[in-house]
């Protein structure tokens, strides 16, 4: 079973104190008593010096004062000649001297002794109580004997064990409740970090130590937050470094897909062609063609085939050089609505023949700012791409507006609508909705690729949408 760190504190301390308790209430119990006796031996010997300071030998001048000392002290004084012959006693006489024949014999003992004092604890079996006894040669050659009873040295060794007791009985219940408070306080912020720590390791870093201590605890709380802000910004750094690879190998893998394509799409428009241009040219090798009509049509398709590759070839030069950024737009001002006339003046024929409703919406004196020849090559391609795919209904519009600091010219045809998932790849090289890829149009696929380049040349926008009744391909100019 696993303990939380406030309840090994709160126990250790309690147990601690309880040891230091114990070992003191010992201590007492054992020693106590011994020091005391060591501090009233102590006690004798300073009164027995302060009473050889002034003792003469002439008891009538100090007797007040030896009687007032052995009140205040509570001790018994006797004072002796040389020859153990009574000088004073303590009033009730000589003969209350606790244990007389013991104490001549200790005197007659002290009488060989060198030392100057001697201590000695003595029975009194009449009072029942022991004494403890100094005996000191004073200076003028007189025996005192000083005498303490050792049953309130007793007593006050067991009232203050009884006392020690109860004391550390209410400072220990006191100290645990103590304790309790303060092991928590103490924890808590341990307890925080480590929660905090738990869910770091979830990578969760919302939460933050809110420890406002200036101790080694508080530092850990900052350290703990420091790091916390570290790993949340390399970890978002790291997911964004991570998005970006996977960003990166989606790109490199449309690349690729779109290099695969881009293989495909000119070996499949230039295999028609080149299996054209070998077959009729075998024929004229063969001499199939036997009037000089069909050797004039025969090299007339392979002329025209030719022509074909020349111009898909040259789109290709085109598309790779504006989209390395190497070919630069020469901007120039024109009048909008004269140059789509001029346009439109070029496909009257083409327009008169396949019986389109044009509808032309340009004003006159919108002036723009652009490349000429570039600007020509994007409606080209759009009216191309409208005459493709025109239905039965044979509508073109052509509408130019301004936008801002910008003109917008859109070309719509009537027809039906792009599917959604290929509005956004209908710029791409070769990209065809008409998967069988028919030879009908014409077209390189180049066209719509061509403007997707030359108006990301020229940092404007272009693009198409599906609207009522057909489709409006789109771009935008800058307005002079």
């Amino acid at each position: 079973m696993r303990r939380s760190i406030t309840f090994k504190l709160f126990i250790s301390f309690i147990l601690w104190g309880i040891f230091f308790v114990s070992f003191s209430w010992f201590l007492n119990t054992n020693y106590m008593k011994d020091f005391y006796i060591k501090q009233k031996e102590k006690l004798l010997k300073d009164i027995a010096l302060d009473i050889d300071s002034f003792y003469t030998g002439d008891l009538e001048d100090i007797d007040l004062k030896l009687e007032s000392l052995e009140r205040g002290r509570g001790l018994s004084l006797f004072i002796l000649d040389s020859h153990l012959r009574p000088k004073y006693a303590t009033r009730g006489g000589i003969g209350h001297m606790p244990m007389r024949r013991e104490l001549r014999f200790l005197l007659n003992a002290y009488k060989t002794s060198e030392d100057k004092e001697i201590f000695a604890i003595v029975a009194d079996p009449m009072l029942k109580t022991n004494f403890l006894n100094i005996i000191y040669a004073l200076n003028n050659g007189d025996i005192m004997v000083l005498s303490t009873p050792l049953e309130a040295i007793e007593e006050s060794a067991g009232i203050a064990n009884r006392f020690f007791l109860f004391s550390a009985s209410v400072s220990l219940a006191l100290g645990i409740f103590l304790i309790f408070l303060w092991a928590r306080r103490f924890t808590h912020p341990i307890l925080e970090m480590n929660y905090i720590a738990r869910q770091m390791a979830k990578l969760d870093f919302s939460r933050r130590c809110e420890v406002k201590r200036e101790d080694e605890l508080g530092q850990l709380a900052e350290s703990l937050n420091s790091l916390s802000d570290q790993l949340n910004q390399a970890i978002l750094d790291l997911k964004q470094a991570n998005e970006k690879l996977k960003d990166d190998i989606e790109r490199e893998r449309r690349i690729e897909e779109m290099r695969k394509e881009f293989i495909y799409n000119v070996s499949h428009e230039f295999k028609t062609p080149l299996a054209l241009i070998r077959g009729y040219a075998e024929g004229l090798k063969l001499n199939v063609a036997e009037s000089e009509e069909d050797k004039n049509f025969y090299c007339e398709v392979i002329m025209e085939e030719t022509e074909k590759m020349n111009k898909l070839v040259r789109e290709l030069l085109d598309l790779a050089q504006m989209e390395s950024g190497n070919m630069e737009l020469e901007k120039e001002r024109f009048i909008l609505s004269l140059f789509v006339s001029d346009i439109l003046h070029k496909y009257h024929p083409l327009f008169r023949e396949k019986e389109i409703k044009l509808v032309v919406d340009v004003p006159e004196d919108l002036e723009v700012c652009a490349d000429y020849m570039r600007t020509e090559q994007i409606i080209t391609n759009y009216i191309n791409n409208a005459l493709n795919h025109v239905d039965e209904n044979k509508i073109i519009k052509i509408n130019a507006w301004e936008r801002g600091d910008k003109v917008r010219i859109s070309v719509y045809n009537s027809g039906q609508h792009i599917p959604e998932d290929d509005l956004d790849k209908v710029f791409m090289s070769f990209y065809k909705v008409d998967k069988a890829r028919t030879r009908a149009y014409g077209g390189t696929g180049l066209g719509l690729a061509v403007v997707k380049a030359i108006q990301e040349l020229d940092g404007n926008l272009y693009g198409v949408d599906n609207v009522e009744g057909g489709v409006s391909f789109w771009f935008e100019l800058d307005l002079a």
